[in-house]
């Protein structure tokens, strides 16, 4: 049984990102759709990488040029793979007005001006409120954020319909729903994440997270009756900013 889980986790390693995982490792849709449970785990272990960068970066140059290599290495370890679903996301919602032009659209791999205004602001969004940030606080909140944020995603598989009648698309894998062991699986690797930081914060954090989902979500209903992959991608980008701004907030007396 440890193994097999393993093996899940090392199949959505190997999905998110870049990073190598055992020879041993199999590949399957069905495998694919059991690693659901840990996108959050591979948050941590995305936002734990940036968090070391960073902390070994500030240690010779100023906190923005840290928290810019940090997030290097973040999109590194990532491809891109959630800026891209990011801005196709956002070229689909902004260029069509009826649901199969935007999904087509979405499957475009060209870069339309909506998802390279949205790619531009995003990363500068993370940019200016991570380096905003109490710099003991940083590397905690790359963990928690990216864990997060990608429970946030994990919650549309667990509540939507798969929106693609195609067979081929990458993320079909991943279209049944989640049960509800395996949804607290992913949220016991947030609440690890989440148990470091200032408990009014990171529930400011959680609470903006999880409007933007919701926010997303019925976005995602309406126009297409339910999620693609590339909508995981935004609802992780998003829901990862939202997360630091609530972290910078600071309410009134």
């Amino acid at each position: 049984m440890l193994r097999r889980e393993l093996a899940y986790f090392f199949g959505a390693i190997r999905f998110f990102t870049r990073l190598p995982v055992p020879a041993w490792v199999g590949h399957s849709g069905e495998a694919l759709n059991h690693s659901a449970r840990y996108f959050p785990a591979v948050g941590l272990l995305i936002g734990g990488l940036g968090g070391l960068v960073y902390l070994a970066a500030a240690a010779f140059w100023p906190a923005p040029v840290a928290v810019l290599l940090a997030m290097a290495a973040t999109i590194y370890a990532t491809g891109a793979f959630h800026e891209d679903g990011l801005s196709d996301t956002v070229d689909g919602l902004g260029g069509g007005w009826e649901k199969q032009r935007i999904l087509d659209i979405m499957k475009d791999s060209r870069v339309g001006s909506y998802g390279a205004v949205a790619t531009v602001l995003a990363l500068l969004g993370k940019f200016t409120l991570l380096a905003a940030l109490d710099p003991a606080l940083l590397p905690l909140a790359l963990l928690a954020g990216h864990a997060l944020s990608r429970f946030c995603a994990t919650l549309l598989l667990a509540g939507m319909d798969y929106a693609r009648d195609d067979q081929l698309s990458k993320a079909k894998p991943l279209a049944n729903r989640l049960s509800g062991g395996a949804l607290l699986v992913a949220l016991a690797f947030v609440l690890a994440a989440l148990v470091w930081l200032p408990w009014p914060q990171a529930v400011a954090g959680c609470a903006l997270a999880a409007l933007v989902t919701v926010w997303l979500a019925g976005k995602f209903k309406r126009w297409l009756g339910g999620y693609t992959g590339d909508c995981l991608g935004a609802v992780q980008q998003v829901s990862e900013i939202a997360f630091y701004l609530g972290l910078l907030a600071h309410w009134p007396n």
